[in-house]
């Protein structure tokens, strides 16, 4: 990490106890207007923000002087999801003033914990994909790297989930309804994005041939900043969202007729782009307002970009000495032909040097293989919304399916295969072929992913360009993921190796000479137990859910989806609860399980799982024979405060996709960082968990990749359903109505799903391997000794999965940055 030292000028405002207090006093008078003595918890929050806030605000401007003196060459990190969490409290750890500002609060009789509360997390994205992008920010900014964060400000957020009568309900998630008390509107940061019109091709004086895209319908990009602390570096990067606007108010003809509605009818319209995360497109116009939501964010972004070079360059043809794109997944590749618009259009170079350009600007990060979500597009959607950029990705398919054909002469299978429009009877942009052949990098996030995408998924492509292909291994930020949110862990961890790890993690090596140490064993089971102490107390206060902290804590906290595969979680509890009713008197290791995640909106078998869920938690934690032995939890609306809470509790992290459908994974790397043993397969970044914390030191089950590839043609749920009784006798319970008295055939589809849909998340295949790996777990847990240095060992070799490493490698190997 490099330190930043300010330059001569104005001084910074102080950070001591007397100027916080001071600042938050002003604020809570002149900011809210309020009379310190009627102030409510709401404007205590926004003062505090605002006392912060001014702090940050002197590091920003000097940041951004300094680059603007150095002009070293900036990252535009590009991404459909910001899944920022609580911002307060993450702004004081890195500012390193968590303690003053504590003290500062409490001469006004303001409890810092209660400020912190009244933070609505930022909802601004679904999962991993949104959590990684703002580990990276923070990553970007302790490193010094010159980073800029690129998305949409989402009016409504990431829905919350309720659950009501079992089932996943969603609600709006208005996350702006008090504003947002971090950011600062730039209006003179405002760009034109163009949908719909239509194309003229005409030749000029000198005889070239240009484009004009005209009789379009407008959109305004208007920028909203936040400030992005480095940890104690004096260093603050930049968060920019772009908000949609119409370009006026209403239409005046109309209103003057008194047709009120119909004045302001295409402001709204115009304006909705920017108003909700992740639209349902199983309906024809969510995947409109997807695609247009997609154009706005690189088309905003590469305008700024090319705005800021100008300013101090003559010309964008030494773009790429200065510039970037990072585009985080396929979402943003549409940054690719939107970049060649800007350049060839309305800069006017030609069309080699355009490419020469863009090529080495763009880079692509590929986060899954799953079909769905390599994205692609009608053409008649991008000849009704983006007729230009149409006519753009037509001439690079062209031109590079050119090169394919002088490479592999007469084959036209592979031809095909990679061409950027898939024939068919409704063709397609294949979205993720458009960033691989724009990009000078394309990576994916995890060894294991990176292979299958070279080996399988993207072979053809990997094949014509090796050199193109690498890997970068995702990472966490050990500000939040270990400082702030298990702040007595850290405070341990300290005490015994002194604070070096929060900026080299790889320092926490050293906790391996305490790894037998009594008193440090003691020390670290005491600091669980108030942990799980905190999540029973979280737990109660926001859903009413009692938990038992002197339970085995076992966490499956993610997205609900097939293939990250809950319903192999819920089938090992059902078979635990029916040997339980056989035998009540049997000796277990008494266990809360606990399950968290949203399922989106549109996936049926996912809200059918969560249902599951529930139901077989009202069974399980009403049953008087049982209960203090074995439960089921359901966390509603999971974010990121409340993984904050979950994982510093959990003694087990549960990362059981099905091997080789999950990319990475960050999850599994916030439970081990935090002491908890991982259960998993050997699927995305589980394999260098393993290898980095010992074979011995995770319980790992199931079917590797490779067996899962081989087996596919062939596998037989049937057989392994008649094979093994236990599985029978589970799958027949959840079938027959055993947790849904109501309705004994509620649940008889996600059975017979399993056995006539062919299980193709290899769920039934993995039973029986996972059953025996759970008793081995729980046989190692009842030896408190043991497992509490298995712990220590995980939490000692987590050093590697700093995002500040993965951030490290990415400016050496793709961006070339200096840090």
């Amino acid at each position: 990490m490099q330190s930043h030292p300010a330059p001569e000028g104005d001084p910074l405002l102080p950070l001591s106890v007397d100027a916080l207090a001071q600042s938050f006093i002003s604020h809570v008078r002149h900011s809210q207007g309020k009379d310190p003595r009627v102030a409510t918890q709401l404007d205590h929050f926004v003062a505090a923000v605002h006392t912060v806030r001014d702090r940050l605000a002197d590091r920003w401007t000097r940041t951004v002087d300094r680059l603007v003196r150095e002009q070293p060459k900036r990252v535009y990190y590009l991404s459909m999801e910001f899944l920022l969490g609580r911002l307060l409290e993450d702004a004081l750890v890195n500012l390193g003033i968590w303690e003053e500002a504590r003290q500062a609060f409490a001469r006004a009789g303001v409890d810092l914990n209660d400020v912190l509360e009244q933070e609505h997390d930022a909802g601004l994205g679904n999962g991993g994909l949104g959590r990684l992008a703002a580990c990276f920010l923070d990553s970007m900014a302790t490193l010094g790297v010159a980073g800029i964060g690129y998305g949409i400000r989402y009016e409504y957020g990431i829905f919350q989930q309720d659950i009501v009568r079992g089932q996943q309900v969603e609600r709006p998630d208005n996350w702006l309804r008090y504003g947002n008390p971090w950011e600062f509107e730039r209006p003179e940061r405002r760009y034109a994005v163009h949908f719909g019109g239509r194309v003229i091709q005409y030749t000029a004086p000198n005889g070239r041939i240009l484009h004009e895209w005209v009789d379009t319908h407008q959109v305004l990009g208007v920028a909203y900043d936040s400030p992005v602390p480095g940890y104690r570096n004096n260093v603050v990067n930049t968060l920019r969202l772009w908000s949609a606007k119409a370009t006026q108010a209403f239409e005046l003809e109309y209103f003057n007729r008194g047709d009120y509605i119909k004045a302001v009818e295409q402001k709204v319209s115009t304006e909705s782009l920017s108003r909700v995360l992740y639209p349902n497109d199983s309906q024809l116009a969510g995947k409109e307002l997807r695609l247009k939501q997609e154009y706005f964010l690189v088309s905003a972004t590469l305008q700024d970009a090319l705005a800021r070079h100008m300013a101090s360059h003559q010309s964008p043809r030494d773009l790429h000495h200065y510039a970037v794109f990072q585009l985080n997944d396929t979402h943003p590749s549409l940054a690719v032909a939107e970049l060649m618009r800007l350049l060839v259009d309305r800069y006017h170079l030609d069309w080699e040097g355009a490419w020469s350009i863009t090529t080495r600007c763009m880079a692509y990060t590929n986060h899954t293989i799953l079909p769905e979500a390599l994205e692609r597009w009608p053409v008649w959607m991008f000849e009704r919304l983006l007729p230009r950029h149409l006519q753009i990705i037509y001439e690079i398919n062209d031109r590079f399916l050119r090169d394919v054909r002088l490479r592999y002469p007469g084959d036209d299978a592979r031809v095909s295969r990679v061409s950027l429009i898939e024939e068919g009877a409704e063709r397609q942009v294949r979205m993720a072929h458009l960033a691989i052949v724009g990009s000078s990098h394309v990576n994916g996030v995890s060894a294991l992913h990176s292979r299958l995408i070279r080996e399988n998924l993207f072979r053809d492509f990997h094949e014509l360009m090796p050199g193109k292909f690498t890997n970068q291994t995702n990472g966490v930020t050990p500000r939040r993921w270990l400082l702030k949110c298990n702040p007595e862990l850290a405070e341990l961890i300290r005490s015994r190796i002194g604070d070096g790890f929060m900026r080299d993690l790889s320092a926490l090596e050293a906790l391996e000479a305490h790894v037998d140490d009594p008193e440090f064993h003691a020390a670290w089971n005491a600091v669980k137990r108030r942990n799980k102490e905190r999540l029973g107390r979280f737990l109660r206060r926001h859903h009413g859910i009692d938990f038992d902290p002197s339970h085995m804590l076992d966490s499956q906290v993610k997205r609900i989806h097939e293939y990250k595969r809950q319903l192999l979680n819920l089938l090992l509890v059902v078979k635990s609860y029916l040997a339980l009713l056989e035998d009540p008197r049997r000796d277990v290791v008494r266990r809360t399980v606990l399950l968290a995640g949203k399922a989106a909106p549109g996936y049926a078998k996912a809200k059918q799982i969560v249902h599951l869920t529930n139901q077989i938690a009202e069974r399980l934690n009403g049953d008087v024979r049982t209960r203090d032995k074995l439960q089921l939890v359901f966390v509603p609306n999971y974010g990121v405060s409340s993984a904050e809470v979950i994982i510093p509790a959990s003694d087990v992290s549960q990362q059981i996709s099905t091997a080789g459908m999950e990319a990475s994974g960050t999850g599994n790397m916030k439970f081990a960082l935090n002491g908890a043993l991982t259960l998993g397969t050997l699927d995305g970044a589980n394999i260098e968990i393993r290898d980095a914390v010992g074979q011995e030191n995770v319980f790992i089950f199931g079917l590797t990749a490779d067996e899962v590839q081989a087996q596919a043609a062939s596998y037989d749920p049937h057989r392994v359903y008649h094979s093994d009784p236990e599985l029978r006798e589970v799958l027949d319970a959840i079938g027959s109505g055993l947790f849904s008295p109501d309705d004994p055939n509620r649940f008889r589809s996600i059975a017979d799903g399993l056995l006539g849909g062919g299980d193709p998340y290899f769920v039934l295949a993995d039973f029986r391997s996972y059953a025996r790996t759970v008793d081995a777990l729980e046989a190692v847990y009842r030896n408190e000794a043991e497992w509490t240095r298995r712990c220590i060992l995980n939490v000692a070799r987590m050093g590697w999965f700093s995002s500040d490493r993965t951030i490290d490698g990415y400016a050496r190997e793709i961006w070339g940055v200096r840090q």
